[in-house]
């Protein structure tokens, strides 16, 4: 399932997303679990659990977070790739087609120097 949904999202390496860090027009969104967030997450991520993505994702949904509906890209990431692919998809099957994957995930952030946040 992650191989098909690779195949048809877009996927951003995390040397391109570490500038982006700092670019007011884009959104790191986290879809760990609370506990993996609580151990370090990308500074200024918003949280999106994998399991309510589609209720914060939607504009209608009583979980509702405006960075989804902002028309900022959305970069999309979780502890090594997998779920942020699934989750991607997700998002462009809702019709949000600014989203990317960041690939190897936070793994790969921490790997590449990436600035780490805890909560």
């Amino acid at each position: 399932m992650i191989a098909s949904a690779n195949a048809v999202i877009d996927t951003v390496s995390v040397h391109d997303a570490l500038p982006l860090a700092s670019d007011e027009n884009v959104v790191f969104v986290d879809v760990r679990e609370a506990g993996e967030r609580a151990q370090g997450t990308i500074p200024g991520s918003i949280h999106a659990p994998r399991g309510f993505l589609e209720f914060i994702a939607d504009p209608q949904g009583p979980m509702h977070k405006p960075e989804f509906a902002s028309g900022k890209r959305l970069v999309i990431f979780c502890a090594s790739g997998g779920r942020s692919a699934m989750s991607t998809k997700t998002l462009v099957d809702m019709g949000i087609k600014n989203a990317a994957n960041m690939a190897g995930g936070m793994a790969a952030w921490r790997q590449a120097g990436g600035p780490v946040a805890t909560e």
